[in-house]
């Protein structure tokens, strides 16, 4: 503004004095002001656009921080991970290491979940369902693909089984109970053909894992000791294939499936708008990368703990794949599943919770056996009998609760006793067959 001001009178002045013949060394003195003034005008606003672009950075970059690794009440439980490295290297003790390494991974997985769904936002609704489909449970797939070098096919299936039961009785139930006591007062629903969809698509997971069993235990086999396995890699390339379709189907064709979770207030909308918006595209991809990689070194650490926290526990290997390490890989779908649930939302609830448990039954398990397959593993998809009708009866319940729409407390604490049945069964339950481990 002063400068403007400044060369306004100098026109002014210029103006005035080109009327007299006598006085032209003033004007061109008059225009050597202006171009001191253009250049210092010049000089001041880069001097300003460079110290506010690298203040603009640095701030960017310390509220990126905060918002990732401080902001989240649960990353009170990062520097656990880091005691779990120094315990493993200093005492051995696998019991303190197991334990520790699941407090560290459990922040780590909710805060992987939380920058998967800021990049979502910036992809769209088709990528952003492959990325969900693929770091949405990267925990249980990273520590499946580690527990694989090491040949501990029984602790991959086990883990695998117990996200998909905890998904689906624990998550389920805790929202639905939740849920249900905050709105007592009326009936919650839900979208039934998604849930539908999502509940045959299970079924299906079910019979890609029970056939394999039935041919092993009833010694029908065609090739003895080949058949179950080559059934298996066949099944999971279907399975595949029906995930596929299912994206595909649910994304593209059925898009008005998404519509009630769109649908919101207009006094929500901003707020939920501003509680999206907390990342960029690339400060999303660089945090993946980041909370990945500590993952994957987390995850060694636990997979080599498993065994001797099994002796120094006094808990089976069973119990602890099946009931401890799920608890780790869906504390993000637990506390946004009870979220949404006290919010009114159980569609997104049901998304959460069910999507999660076909994701895994889906796409995570037959990626498992694929990827043994690539290793020289013999992943196969024999869950033994005992594992087998644990899910089959555990889908049947819950396509059974579904199937109205409606959900309440009573729901849900029928959920959650059906869990701690489970987690008892598997309490007193050891594998028949000790060196599959």
């Amino acid at each position: 503004m002063m400068g403007s001001v400044l060369e306004d009178k100098i026109d002014r002045h210029s103006f005035h004095d080109h009327h007299d013949a006598d006085d032209t060394p003033l004007a061109s003195s008059s225009s050597k002001v202006l171009q001191q003034l253009h250049s210092f005008d010049f000089e001041d606003t880069s001097v300003v656009d460079l110290r506010s672009s690298s203040i603009f950075n640095t701030t960017r970059i310390s509220r990126s921080i905060y918002v990732v690794l401080i902001k989240a009440k649960i990353n009170l439980l990062l520097p656990f991970g880091p005691l779990a490295i120094l315990l493993h290297y200093l005492t051995g003790h696998h019991g303190w290491v197991f334990f520790f390494t699941l407090l560290g991974i459990t922040p780590l997985a909710e805060r992987l979940g939380y920058a998967t769904e800021q990049l979502a936002f910036y992809t769209g609704p088709t990528v952003g369902g492959l990325l969900n489909a693929t770091f949405g449970n990267a925990t249980e797939m990273i520590i499946s693909i580690y527990a694989l070098e090491s040949n501990m096919i029984r602790v991959v299936q086990q883990s695998l089984l117990g996200s998909i039961l905890s998904n689906m009785l624990l998550v389920l139930g805790c929202a639905f109970f939740t849920g249900g006591i905050v709105h007592y007062k009326k009936v919650q629903v839900f979208d039934k053909a998604a849930a539908v969809v999502n509940s045959g698509l299970l079924l299906m997971a079910v019979m890609g894992i029970l056939f394999p069993a039935v041919l092993y235990f009833t010694h029908s086999e065609v090739h003895q000791g080949k058949s179950v396995l080559s059934l298996s890699r066949f099944s999971s390339c279907i399975m595949l294939l029906a995930y596929a379709s299912y994206l595909f189907f649910q994304l593209r064709s059925q898009q008005n499936v998404y519509s009630p979770v769109d649908e919101e207030g207009d006094n929500g909308e901003n707020s939920d708008e501003e509680e999206e918006h907390e990342l960029t595209q690339w400060e999303a991809i660089i945090w993946l990368a980041i909370l990945t990689a500590w993952v994957s070194i987390l995850s060694g650490y636990l997979v080599d703990a498993i065994q001797g926290a099994s002796e120094s526990l006094n808990m089976s290997v069973a119990f602890i794949s099946v009931i401890l390490l799920p608890i780790v890989g869906n504390a993000a779908e637990h506390a946004s599943a009870i979220m949404f649930a006290v919010k009114d939302k159980l569609d997104i609830t049901i998304g959460v919770a069910i999507g999660s448990s076909t994701q895994i039954s889906m796409f995570v398990i037959p990626f498992c056996v694929v990827v043994g397959w690539c290793m020289g593993k013999e992943m196969d998809l024999n869950f033994q009998l005992f594992e087998t009708a644990t899910l089959f009866i555990t889908v049947l319940v819950v396509a059974f609760m579904m199937q109205e729409g409606t959900s309440n407390y009573f729901k849900g604490l029928m959920l959650i006793l059906c869990y701690l049945i489970v987690a008892a069964s598997f309490f007193v339950h050891v594998d028949p067959k000790s060196g599959d481990d």
